[in-house]
């Protein structure tokens, strides 16, 4: 933002922060017929932003426009359970932005630990079998659908990494399957030398070739696709270590593809390797295709032909035409789910345990969450809501579904991470299994069931509790002095304060006063308060000197 708009910007900051101007603001934005769900987050977001180091004010400001929304939600006959069920006003992404905000330091010193760990634990088990390149399914799954139903037989091979980063270090000892196309093997790879880093400063596969070294000189450059790439019907498989006969316990290497054998294709070394190479294709019999029923249709627009993996049918047709038959055939898979669901059941618990535990192992409940739960109470008491289901699913909707979910759902968002759609796929289910855990309807177990409620039928009624011990204890716990919310929210605001450009923020929230203005002005002067505090003079102050800046 420029210097001159900036001082104009300041000027409007100080407006934002009279809570009679914000909520007039909200209140008419969200009356305006074009202000679509996109736009409600988006402000909610950027005046969380604009408030970072004022906290308390945005936390009065919140607890006013979600007491307004409760209001509306109960005379507009709603079922009570509905509220803050979706994010469709500005207070209820609000919200979500106020927990991220204040639930920080607790995802990072207490819950992010076993978070990680369930990622970590999802992508190894998944990376211990074949994981299809092409349609994301895998031996190994939580997910139903992402589950390979074909056999597949694999070798694990140990390989010996050249390290990348330094070549006279000691070689990197990886598993890998005989199985898994290159990018996968090279994927394996740079997770094991670059175990401690960053994902986003680490080389990317794509920008790295494998080599396989043999003896001082001969070295192969192995790809996905190349000449060698086996073609039959339309249908190109992508290659595999097993289709170049890589043996166990062999030396390859990661180069930066400019280094690459690739590039130095006129020395002696690589036509010696290159000549080896072709003799020892000739010899590589050709793996057996799997039958194929019904194609996975990704073409290759030029040539028109289909790339696969592991397995080519990706639509299980042939299953459904008896209903009896897919059933069976998906209790036959149900076991295999359950085998990789025991193995991962230690993580699940143990995350599930700290988000639902008010004091987990010596460090405290946030107290955010038991002022919010609190206030949820009040405003079911001022409603006199007697009914306990409807205060649960309150508390459920405002803090485990709004916020926990997402962040066991992406766990990207908290770490830096990559996360490949078949941890996503078992991510996924940990989560569905989170909400059913918090919902109080219970849902009846039957042969048309989705897997994943089969899965965690017996752990489902143990979650449960464990979420109505929680909340029950929160209610019991001490209410909160408005002294020590007070410091809670200044230290909060302390610890937040440049996290964001706010002179950035109040730039964007500018574009809707610009948008509105003849609304926003018109309900400052309709309105006996701002009439008072003169707040349409000066929201016209802070146009006229953005005017003039820009």
């Amino acid at each position: 933002v420029q210097a001159n708009v900036e001082k104009a910007l300041t000027l409007f900051g100080q407006l934002l922060t009279k809570k009679h101007f914000l909520l007039t603001f909200i209140r008419t934005l969200e009356a305006q017929r074009s202000f679509s769900m996109r736009d409600r987050g988006n402000v909610a977001s950027l005046i969380m932003t604009a408030l970072q180091g004022e906290m308390e004010y945005a936390t009065g400001v919140l607890k006013q426009l979600l007491s307004d929304l409760i209001d509306r939600n109960l005379e507009s006959k709603n079922h009570p359970k509905l509220l803050l069920r979706r994010t469709e006003s500005v207070a209820e992404k609000m919200l979500t932005n106020w927990f991220t905000f204040l639930l920080y330091k607790f995802l990072k010193e207490c819950a992010g630990e076993p978070l990680f760990m369930l990622y970590c634990a999802i992508k190894q088990q998944m990376e211990k079998g074949p994981i299809d390149a092409i349609t994301g399914e895998a031996r190994y799954s939580l997910s139903e659908d992402k589950l390979i139903r074909q056999q597949i037989d694999y070798k694990t091979l140990t390989l010996h990494c050249v390290n990348p980063e330094n070549e006279n270090a000691s070689e990197v000892t990886v598993k890998g399957l005989n199985c898994d196309t290159i990018t996968q093997v090279k994927e394996k790879l740079l997770d094991a030398v670059y175990k401690g880093s960053p994902y986003s400063q680490r080389p990317k596969a794509s920008d790295m070739d494998l080599e396989w070294r043999q003896g001082r000189m001969a070295r192969i450059i192995l790809q996905d696709e190349d000449i060698t790439t086996k073609i039959d019907n339309d249908w190109k498989r992508l290659n595999t270590l097993a289709h170049y006969q890589v043996t166990d316990g062999s030396v390859i290497a990661l180069v930066p593809k400019q280094n690459s054998a690739y590039n130095i294709s006129n020395s002696s070394t690589f036509t010696k390797s290159l000549s080896r190479y072709e003799s020892m294709l000739r010899t590589a019999s050709s793996p057996d295709s799997l039958r194929s029923r019904t194609p996975m249709i990704t073409p290759d627009l030029e040539s028109g032909t289909k790339l696969w993996h592991l397995v080519k049918n990706h639509d299980h047709s042939d299953q459904r035409e008896g209903d009896r038959g897919s059933k069976m055939v998906s209790e036959i898979y149900l076991t295999r789910l359950l085998a990789t669901k025991g193995t991962l059941q230690k993580f699940v618990d143990d995350l599930f345990e700290t988000i639902f535990s008010t004091a987990h192992r010596g460090s405290a409940l946030p107290l955010a969450i038991k002022y919010m739960f609190d206030f949820l109470d009040e405003q079911a008491d001022k409603h006199s809501i007697n009914d306990y289901d409807v205060r649960h699913t309150w508390k459920s909707n405002c803090l485990p579904l709004r916020f926990w979910v997402n962040v066991i759902k992406n766990p990207q968002f908290v770490f830096d991470i990559h996360k490949n759609s078949i941890t996503d796929a078992c991510l996924s289910v940990v989560a569905q299994t989170f909400m059913d855990s918090c919902s109080t309807s219970e849902h009846k177990l039957g042969k048309d069931s989705p897997s994943n409620k089969l899965l965690y039928a017996k752990d489902i009624p143990n979650y449960k509790s464990w979420v109505e011990r929680y909340y029950s204890d929160i209610s019991r716990m001490p209410a909160i002095s408005d002294q020590d919310m007070s410091a809670y929210l200044a230290e909060q605001s302390r610890l937040h304060l440049d996290q964001f450009n706010s002179m950035s923020a109040l730039h964007e929230i500018y574009t809707y006063i610009i948008k509105y203005k003849d609304e926003i002005l018109s309900a400052l002067q309709k309105d006996e308060q701002s009439r008072r505090q003169r707040l349409r003079g000066k929201l016209e102050q802070v146009i006229d000197t953005m005017a003039l800046a820009s």
